[in-house]
Formats: structure tokens, sequence, C-alpha cells
């Protein structure tokens, strides 16, 4: 495992006049990604990748984003312009052709799209419901070498990359490659920062990609490297060659330094030292604000929750449950995967609409089997639940509005944005406290109404099942502690502007260690 030092001091010298000093040329910061905002998005990563460049540039970093370009994306909506071509060198030698489009993003941040029919113009962005696609490492490997190619082409040489989970792991081990074969590119002192989202997916693939990202010397595929039960690891190689790694919440930080959580790379997370960290995720609330969001049906704050109530009636007659004012509705906006707690909610969700007066409102998609369960319960309590296979940007504002409470019984959250969504729209979160979960929310005190949410902390049905019943308690029971939480709440704030700063400090550390 490589180490990292400062450099030795310079001696001191004689400072010029002030009139004579430069002004220092602001960071420059190559987000390098698989998912974006409005883009492409699966997940947090694609809230992320949109949100924290905003942050940065608002503080004096010069940002920048590549991006594949997917077939999904609607080049006319989202204003891309053609910018020319780009012939990206191979590591094996061959030479791809690429298209380059380009748009300015919110925020002022300038974003490439690289056009690759072969590997981009797919109905997914990772795999379509029949499956994984086979060649995910060579699909991003080109994203990562295009991107470099780009930015020399340009003249843009950035002083640090910032890459994202398993696609775009590899680019540090790249950029190891290109300085120890002197063909660096202009990048010999660009360093590396990899953010892990969730250590859980680590792209797995066959070494055979290795020649054509250009890592073919032996020591990439080691089992200290890259290789792992005699296939590529692209996420463990970003642990080993990032010169800096960062994982989205304080808590998960701590909790994949150890097994399970660390997925069998605990050895890995804790070899870096302190050059790992985690730093919470921020919320975007130019998006996420109930005061001005135009997709709900009535604006609201924390010193008035009228809005909400007619929130809720929207909801209820947009997807058909019982208009009642007094009944408490409990939302999710969820994928269903197994990380975000489906074997709790099979177990819980028939047993709390047995028993208890609630209304449940759901979107997601993903395990078929839970899809099927949703639907099956839509049909067994009508009026009561309402289950929307997909995914709307739309409909997603609207359950964080229009919802009581926002169930998140997830097995693993490394951060989770949907409970700062939900805070921010006073929703109170009913989570397991795990990861950012017990990082962002802050437990109900029955003695003193303090709180913003109810944490279960054994991943079991009776748990879940306890809390859910605590929260509904506390909906009929404790009505004023219901307001003085929602209130609470809706004024916690997960700004990037302070995660930002961090980011910023590092990057200057990782610039620091550049020879």
């Amino acid at each position: 495992m490589k180490t990292k030092s400062h450099r030795a001091r310079p001696h001191a010298v004689p400072s010029p006049a002030p009139d004579a000093t430069p002004s220092p040329r602001p960071l420059r910061i190559l987000f390098v990604s698989s998912e974006c905002a409005p883009y492409a998005k699966c997940g947090g990563l694609g809230d992320v990748v949109a949100s924290l460049p905003k942050a940065l540039r608002a503080a004096g970093a010069d940002v920048r984003t590549v991006l594949p370009l997917y077939a999904s994306i609607d080049r006319a909506r989202h204003a891309l312009e053609p910018a020319g071509g780009l012939q990206v060198p191979c590591g094996n030698g061959e030479i791809n052709g690429c298209g380059i489009w380009r748009t300015v993003a919110a925020g002022g941040i300038p974003t490439a799209f690289v056009e690759h029919d072969r590997y981009f113009a797919r109905d997914g962005v990772y795999a379509d419901r029949n499956g994984d696609y086979g060649d995910q490492a060579f699909r991003f490997g080109l994203l990562c070498m295009a991107a470099a190619e780009l930015c020399r082409v340009r003249g843009w040489i950035p002083d640090v990359v910032h890459v994202h989970d398993w696609p775009t792991a590899m680019m540090p081990a790249m950029l190891d490659a290109w300085r120890k074969t002197g063909t660096s590119r202009g990048f010999e002192r660009t360093g590396s920062v990899l953010t892990v989202h969730n250590q859980a997916y680590q792209g797995y693939t066959h070494p055979s990609v290795l020649p054509y990202i250009g890592l073919s010397a032996p020591e990439y595929y080691t089992p200290d490297t890259f290789e792992s039960c005699g296939a590529l690891n692209l996420l463990k190689g970003g642990w080993v060659y990032a010169d800096a790694v960062t994982t989205v919440s304080p808590t998960y930080a701590a909790e994949i330094r150890s097994e399970p959580a660390g997925a069998g790379l605990s050895d890995f997370v804790r070899r870096r030292g302190d050059t790992f960290q985690g730093i919470l995720n921020g919320a975007d609330y130019d998006i996420w604000d109930p005061e001005r969001d135009p997709r709900i049906a009535a604006s609201y704050g924390h010193n008035s929750l009228i809005g909400k109530i007619l929130c809720k009636r929207d909801l209820q007659h947009r997807l058909g449950l019982a208009l009642d004012d007094a009944v408490p509705v409990l939302g999710m906006v969820t994928r269903l995967a197994d990380q975000k707690g489906l074997g709790l909610l099979r177990d819980v969700l028939p047993w709390v609409l047995g028993e208890m007066h609630v209304q449940l409102a759901v979107l997601g998609s993903g395990d078929p089997a839970a899809e099927e369960m949703l639907r099956d319960l839509q049909h067994r309590y009508p009026g009561r639940v309402a289950a929307v296979i997909g995914y709307s940007e739309d409909l997603s504002h609207r359950i964080y509005a229009g919802s009581d409470f926002f169930l998140m019984p997830s097995l693993f959250e490394p951060c989770g944005l949907a409970q700062m969504y939900a805070l921010r729209y006073a929703s109170l979160p009913v989570v397991h406290a795990v990861g950012g979960l017990e990082d962002t929310v802050e437990q109900y005190n029955e003695g003193s109404g303090d709180g913003t949410g109810f944490k279960f902390y054994a991943a079991t049905a009776q748990a879940f099942h306890d809390t859910v019943a605590w929260a509904v308690s506390t909906w009929y029971d404790r009505p004023t502690h219901m307001t003085r939480m929602r209130e609470r709440a809706m004024t916690v704030r997960f700004d990037w502007a302070a995660s930002a700063a961090r980011y910023l400090d590092l990057y200057r550390r990782v610039v620091s260690w550049r020879p």
C-alpha cells in the first residue's frame, strides 16, 4: 500500500510586493461519473454529482463534469449541443472515435457527454431487466480515457480527478500507470479522490479488460491491487490507487472498517489511515424545498403547515387513497432492493396495515417479488394502499410533501438523501439507525417532544413494527409533539457548503502530495 507524505517545506524567501503577487488560479476539479441528475440517475450518486460541483464552484473552484451520453438522455430537453469528435487512445493501441456533446448544468457547471453508440446507446445505465451488461468495465474504462483525452485536447488539465464508485474507480490506477510509463498526457501532477457511495457494489469483471485500460503490467493484477478471487474488482483497485478516499457519512466510514459492512474490503479501508474520511452528503435545497417547490400542490414552511395538509389531500386524491386528514400517511420512495430492507417490509407492512389505522403510499421499482407484494397490498387494502411501480420525479416530490412519516428500514445506508428530503418536507423519518440515517435523524424524546424522527437499532421485524407503532401512536396521542417535531425537522439543514469546504481542504492536501 502506498503512503502519502507532504513535501518538505522550502527555505523561506522574501515575499514579493503585494501588487506583484499574481492571483492564485482556482483549483481545477474534474468529476468523472456514470450518473448525474437530471441526465442519468439511479440513486443518490446522481444527486451528489449534480449538487457537490455547484457548491464547489460557489466556493471558488473550477469544476467540470464528464458523463456518458446514454440513449435515455433527451438532448433537446437538456439543451445538449454537439462539440465535435474525439479520438480516444486506449491502452491496447485501439483508437475509439467518440462524439462529444456539451451543456452547462445547474450552478454553471460545464458538462461534457461522451457519445459512443456501442457502449452507451442502450436503454439502461448499468443493465436492463434481463441482467447485467457483460462489458461494464470496457464501457466505463472508455469514459475515463475519453475524459482524460478531452481535458488534454482542450488544454484544461485538472488538479484533481474526482471519481465515484466502481464505474470510474479504475481511473486513479490509470493515472498511476501513465506516470510510470511516461505517457501521462499532461497529468503528471494530477491527484485523485475516490468517493465510495456504496461499498456493496464493487464492479467484479474479467481481467481481460486490463490491457484495454492500460493496466497490463503484472502489478495491477495481484491480491494487493485489483485481483479478487480470480476476477477483477474495480472498487478494490480504487481503494488502493486513489490518493484519497471518502465515503458519504461519518458513521458509514466507521462501519466499513470492519465486516460485514466492509463487504470484504475492510482491510483495505483500514490501510488508508488518514487518507480516508467520511464526509456527509448534503441536500440540494434549490430543488428540495416546500416553500418554493413547483411540483407540489401548495407551498409551506415551518411557521405554517397548512400547505402540507393541502399536499396530503392532493396526494390522496392522485393515488386513490381515502380523503382523510386524520389518518397518517406512511410514504416511501425507494429502490426495491435487499439493501433497503425488503425482508422487513414483507414481514411488517401487512402487520401494520392489519392493526393500525394508516395509509401507505409507495413509489419504487426493482425486485419483482417486492413489486408483486406491493400490488397485492394495494388490492387487499383499496383506498389505504397506493403502489406506483417505477419512478417519477414529480410524484416523489408529492410523496415527500403529502406523507406524514417516511419509512427507511434499510439494512445499511451509506448516507441516504431521502431522509434529508423528508425532514425538509416535515415527513418524519422512521429509520434503521445505520450509516447516514444515524447521523441525520435525531431520536424522538417522548418526555420532551424533541427529536426529528424515530429510530430502531435491531434489524428485526419486531423492532421495525414497534417503531412504526411508536410513530403512529405519537400521531394519535401526542399531536403537540408531532407539531413540534415537524417544525424542528424543517429547520434542520444539511447544506452542501460545509461538506464542500471539507472536500476543498482534501483536494488541497492531495495536490500537496504530488511531486
